[in-house]
């Protein structure tokens, strides 16, 4: 174990990482099996991309950070998509808006799949050979950067196809669900933890991203955190309690956002003769009362939380709860790998009352905490550097992963952020409490 600017690098046999890139890989094309050319082109809103775009980005990123870097002799598929393809990095020159992604009808489908086999087979070659630590070390962080376009992958094009009147299904058949025998969400409990100074942050050899470094001291007064998340059920009440028309709920900027784009009900939700539905990878389906209340705003969680007299946790106080032993690690949470594509209820455990459930996976929590840089924290030298640091301004962050987040990415460190205003992701809410409220 050698580490290299603050991440740890795991010196395995190079088939090792050979085999860990081609199973990443071929999930990033497994998600997009069921879309057809014209699917894969559609950008439904400038925060999407198509999953065209998403493909060969990622791709992308391993010929440039790689390839072109440290195999000697590596001519590239195509010089332009060294600026076509580049999201966000200024360092390497300039790059297409993000907005304009979804115009891009060439290069064709069939280009993109011809530009991902190339680079697989020369990083197959690279990987039997000649790959150093430097280079192994840029690899995980690629194959971590694919992962979490898979989710994207999945979340981009929900939006696309609930904005296409007829409604398609992502999936298709009828909506799974975890096996269970509860018919109602698990009762919601209160689990104290004491004031005290905590260390947050990766504590791990194994991989991490920049902004979850340094692992640090926190000190943390008393405080409470729910056993589970929010559930339909009870956002529903606020609904009906005219939560959407109670300014004094709502930030300023929130109140804002809610008059201008006319919300009345989380993303994806829409109101019939018979209650209400919302849009699901597999089409619209009712609103299940157990399941948790899924696609809000940090500005709803917020609100929400105001509304019941509790609030939303600190990122710390996220982690020390996930951390603790009081956290009931299920050996099998709510990942992509589970196929649902959806958040299931918490599950009733007469033993584990005092369990804290729903912490990985299902949906990203909203924290209360603004997404900015850990004491001691420097960003990588070069363009990697861009990869994270630069965007800490004006961010929320949300911790635990959701119903498509690969399993192997997923960790109590990771630190996922968004504007506030954002909720086209899978993102739902936990509750928290200062010790010395009182809670009805």
């Amino acid at each position: 174990m050698l580490k290299t600017l603050d991440r740890p690098v795991v010196l395995s046999p190079l088939p090792t990482w050979l085999q860990r890139y081609r199973e990443i890989r071929r999930q990033t094309l497994k998600l997009v099996e069921t879309l057809g050319p014209d699917d894969q082109m559609v950008q439904s809103m400038a925060d999407a991309s198509p999953s065209k775009w998403h493909l060969a980005h990622t791709t992308w990123f391993f010929e440039e950070f790689i390839l072109a870097q440290h195999f000697q002799g590596y001519a590239r598929f195509d010089d332009r998509f060294s600026f076509l393809f580049n999201s966000y990095y200024k360092r390497l020159g300039g790059h297409p808006h993000r907005s304009i992604r979804g115009t891009f009808s060439r290069p064709t489908l069939d280009q993109i799949r011809l530009y991902r086999a190339y680079v697989d087979n020369a990083m197959d070659k690279f990987l039997a050979s000649e790959a150093s630590e430097e280079a192994l070390r840029l690899l995980e962080l690629g194959l971590n950067h694919e992962q979490q376009h898979q989710e994207l992958i999945v979340t981009d094009i929900k939006h696309a196809f609930w904005t296409n009147p007829l409604r398609p299904s992502y999936l298709g058949g009828q909506m799974r669900t975890v096996a269970t025998t509860a018919t109602a969400a698990a009762p919601l409990k209160w689990c104290r933890f004491e004031e005290g100074i905590y260390q947050v942050g990766h504590d791990t050899e194994g991989f991490a991203f920049d902004n979850e470094l340094p692992r640090h001291p926190t000190y943390l007064s008393a405080f409470r955190i729910a056993s589970r998340l929010v559930t339909n059920e009870e956002y529903l009440e606020f609904m009906a309690d005219g939560g959407y028309r109670r300014p004094e709920l709502w930030l300023s900027d929130a109140w804002d956002h809610v008059c201008e784009k006319q919300w009345t009900a989380p993303l994806y939700w829409e109101q019939t003769g018979n209650g209400w539905t919302q849009f699901t990878c597999r089409g619209s389906v009712p609103v299940n009362p157990s399941e948790p209340v899924c696609h809000v705003s940090f500005y709803e969680a917020d609100a929400f939380a105001r509304w019941t007299g509790a609030r939303l946790p600190t990122e710390s106080e996220w982690e020390v709860a996930a951390r603790s032993n009081r956290c009931s690690d299920n050996n099998s949470p709510n990942l992509l790998e589970s196929g649902i594509f959806h958040p299931a209820p918490a599950v009733y455990w007469a033993s584990q009352q005092t369990s804290i459930q729903q912490m990985l996976g299902d949906v990203w929590e909203w924290t209360s905490s603004p997404y900015s840089a850990y004491a001691g924290y420097r960003p990588p030298a070069g363009a990697e550097g861009e990869y994270n640091g630069k965007f800490m301004c004006n961010q929320m962050v949300l911790r635990g992963g959701s119903c498509v987040t690969p399993r192997s990415h997923i960790r109590k460190s990771y630190r996922n952020f968004f504007l506030p205003q954002k909720r086209w992701q899978f993102s739902g809410i936990r509750l928290a409490h200062d010790s010395n409220d009182r809670i009805s």
